[in-house]
């Protein structure tokens, strides 16, 4: 802000020409008068801007920023810059000896500093005070002949062009001075009072309009919570925490219990995992100490699971994986689930497993696509969300037989490979995604067939969610971090 910016009123105006006046104004001839009707404002009263004393600041910014007080810079005469920074922004002020050997003002410069520029060290404030000086008058300043002067008043820092442990922002700036023939001088801050005043804020007496808020109020349908934890805390009065409870976790008092179990377990999140995934997931934020046994035995008695399930032993004899990739899709699996109930034409369920991280992406189609529906879907569902990958599994069936699948993986950079006829096995972790996305959806939509496509994106979530047995980390977790 420059000197004729400052609005009339300006709640620091009194403070500030009080601070410029003596040291500019005798250069200048018949100015005792602009005083005259401000000697009623005194310090302990409240500064009111009659109509002489308006007439009196207009005159004051026209002293302060014309000749003879404001003189024209001369190159061949060296600098003097005067800096200071106050905690909302910084001032300086360019100045050049006259005849009498005074310091004659050529400009003068003032900026307020941002919100994260305010929470800077005052250090890096009066560096960045400098820093803003020079780029200001670099016209005056770059390549001047003869050496010049900053005037700062933090003793600390007139050595920082020789320091050898500066933090980045000041490695940055130190770089910025290099171009500039300068060396720093020290002025106690009684004496550094041009800069300092220009440094002050310029409070308005107008009320400060607050910016709108980014969500107005009306934008919100209703508070986001967890009725679980809701009642956890409302029961934990009656029964108090144990002082053994992890300090990351919640205790869940005994009337809360079956209600937390029944959320770990049978929630559309949870999606009627085993007793292992059920008690991890239920120790991401809960706790009590006979939760193990008690999500035990909840698993082993809840109905759904015992009409919905299957028996899963694994197979005899030594298995034979797949190597194991070393990033997150780069390597797939692809397997369909058919003869679903028809809801809108839609009766086949894609399964796209990644064989690293385990997760697993479920597209509901008409039936089972062609070759060129297949590398559409592909393009649409995996490789604009993760990009191309290097391999693709799947069966023998005619769209991944084809000519023109086999002219598309060679396009893309992948190879295709086909499991062994009559061999599931080969494609195991596909397999493993189909018999969950089964269990999950007898689960939820045996009593509702024709809901089906809704749960889909419930399993999904599901499956990325909770941690795999084979890498000891979610999906999720692995893919996203």
């Amino acid at each position: 802000m420059a000197a004729a910016d400052v609005p009339e009123t300006a709640l620091k105006l009194p403070r500030i020409f009080e601070l410029l006046s003596p040291l500019y104004l005798r250069f200048q001839l018949h100015c005792s008068s602009s005083h005259c009707p401000n000697q009623d404002n005194h310090q302990t009263r409240p500064f009111r801007f009659i109509p002489e004393a308006t007439q009196v600041f207009r005159t004051l910014v026209h002293h302060f920023t014309t000749a003879p007080l404001l003189v024209h810079p001369d190159p061949a005469k060296p600098f003097v810059v005067e800096v200071d920074a106050s905690e909302v922004g910084a001032g300086a002020v360019l100045s050049q000896r006259g005849p009498d050997s005074k310091l004659h003002p050529c400009a003068y410069f003032s900026r307020k500093f941002t919100p994260t520029q305010t929470n800077y060290r005052v250090g890096d404030r009066e560096l960045l005070a400098i820093k803003w000086a020079l780029e200001e008058w670099w016209q005056w300043l770059l390549g001047a002949p003869e050496l010049f002067t900053i005037w700062i008043d933090h003793q600390n820092f007139i050595h920082i062009q020789n320091a050898r442990q500066l933090n980045p922002r000041q490695a940055r700036w130190a770089l910025f001075f290099e171009s500039f023939h300068f060396h720093l001088a020290y002025r106690p801050s009684a004496k550094n009072l041009k800069a300092d005043a220009l440094s002050r804020p310029h409070a308005q007496s107008a009320p400060v309009r607050e910016p709108p808020p980014i969500l107005p109020a009306q934008r919100f349908v209703a508070v986001l919570h967890w009725p679980v934890e809701d009642a956890i805390r409302a029961a934990l009065p009656a029964e108090p925490t144990p002082a053994d409870t992890p300090s990351n976790r919640l205790y869940v008092p005994s009337s809360c219990r079956s209600e937390a179990l029944a959320w770990g377990h049978a929630s559309r999140s949870a999606g009627h995992q085993g007793e292992t995934q059920t008690l991890q997931f239920l120790r991401r934020a809960l706790w009590w100490p006979s939760m193990a046994k008690d999500v035990q035995e909840y698993v082993a008695a809840y109905p759904t699971c015992a009409l919905s399930k299957t028996p899963n032993q694994p197979p005899a004899g030594d298995l034979h994986p797949l190597p194991v990739p070393h990033r997150s899709w780069s390597h797939i699996g692809l397997d369909f689930v058919t003869g679903l109930p028809p809801v809108n034409q839609l009766d086949t369920v894609l399964t796209v497993v990644d064989r690293f991280s385990k997760a697993v992406h479920l597209v509901a189609l008409p039936g089972l696509p062609t070759a060129k529906q297949m590398a559409e879907i592909l393009l649409e569902q995996v490789v604009r969300l993760h990009g191309f990958p290097q391999d693709i599994v799947s069966d023998r069936g005619p769209q991944f037989m084809s000519r023109f699948w086999r002219a598309f993986c060679r396009l893309v950079g992948a190879s295709s490979s086909l499991s062994s006829g009559y061999h599931p096995q080969t494609n195991g972790q596909t397999e493993r995604a189909n018999q969950q996305l089964g269990r999950y959806l007898r689960c939820f939509a045996s009593s509702q067939p024709n809901t089906w496509p809704k749960h889909l994106l419930w399993t999904e979530m599901s499956h990325n969610l909770h941690v795999s047995s084979a890498t000891g980390h979610s999906p999720f977790e692995l893919c996203y971090g």
